[in-house]
């Protein structure tokens, strides 16, 4: 179904105004599959009808709804596994030195969907027990989706889920076949929490978190965004902690708040030469 290009505007101005995020050309298509299945429940006929009914007043639990259906909730268990290889063999072990002393480390998931990327990093602490004896790990993944807030709490997976990205072993030792879902077990969970948050907003501990995971996030933000998320991720890292970004992204020619790092070309430290960056007000109105 073609969609016009003012109704192609209303709807993407209402995610630009909620998550930042740019309905580009590129994604143009998306649009009527995405919203399929809204149009069933509400008896709506076509995109250029739910634009109208966006534009009038009173509309706002329609354009949460919209908001939800439109976002890329796409994730599963060791996305990329070659960057997980780099954590558990390179970036954790420097972080566990750093923080011998206080035995602690606090990692965010930024952009985290249904939480598999938060839970993959609890397996690999559960599975270096020796290593991690005694400290505390605390894992915080965010998204400005509440749906997936929701399933990523739960730690509920369905069968196609769980099967993407880890292997047999992994889902007989950390989940439990439950009523055809798969329970994710207390002692990754115990490591993780989630919260409803977008990464344009102030972060949510500022300056506490020894590595920052915003992966296939900022791809789809405009440059001007794009450089007030950074800002943003700089102003929640420690100064000596990391930031992953997702293949493809990067950077350089996009912020002066992180530089390359010796680990790879998807890791980053922050420099910290201008805290002032980290106190602008966020770009859009938070989401309720």
């Amino acid at each position: 179904m073609a969609v016009d290009d003012a109704s192609h505007r209303i709807i993407g101005d209402l995610l630009a105004q909620r998550t930042g995020q740019q309905l580009t050309e590129g994604r143009r298509w998306r649009v009527s599959s995405a919203l399929a299945g809204l149009f069933r429940e509400c008896g709506i006929e076509n995109v250029d009808q739910l634009a109208c009914m966006l534009e009038r007043p009173g509309e706002q639990q329609l354009a949460t709804r919209v908001v939800e259906a439109l976002l890329n909730n796409e994730t599963y268990f060791f996305r990329d596994n070659a960057y997980f290889s780099v954590l558990a063999n390179q970036v954790l072990p420097d972080l566990a030195q750093k923080r011998a002393a206080t035995k602690r480390l606090s990692i965010w998931s930024a952009g985290c969907s249904t939480g598999q990327e938060a839970l993959s990093l609890a397996m690999i602490f559960a599975e270096q027990p020796g290593r991690w004896k005694d400290w505390t790990i605390e894992i915080l993944g965010t998204d400005v989706s509440n749906k997936a807030i929701a399933t990523a709490r739960s730690g509920r997976y369905t069968q196609f889920e769980i099967q993407r990205g880890i292997s047999v072993a992994q889902m007989l030792n950390f989940f439990t076949d439950c009523d055809g879902h798969w329970q994710a077990a207390d002692r990754i969970r115990s490591m993780t929490r989630f919260q409803q948050h977008n990464i344009l907003d102030y972060p949510p501990s500022p300056g506490r978190f020894d590595l920052v995971m915003c992966r296939n996030v900022l791809l789809y933000f405009d440059p001007e965004t794009r450089a007030a998320a950074f800002d943003r991720l700089a102003g929640g890292i420690a100064r000596d902690g990391w930031l992953m970004l997702g293949a493809g992204e990067t950077v350089v020619g996009q912020t002066e708040r992180f530089k390359p790092a010796a680990f790879g070309s998807s890791l980053y430290s922050p420099v910290y030469e201008d805290l002032a960056a980290v106190s602008r007000p966020p770009l859009r109105a938070a989401v309720s």
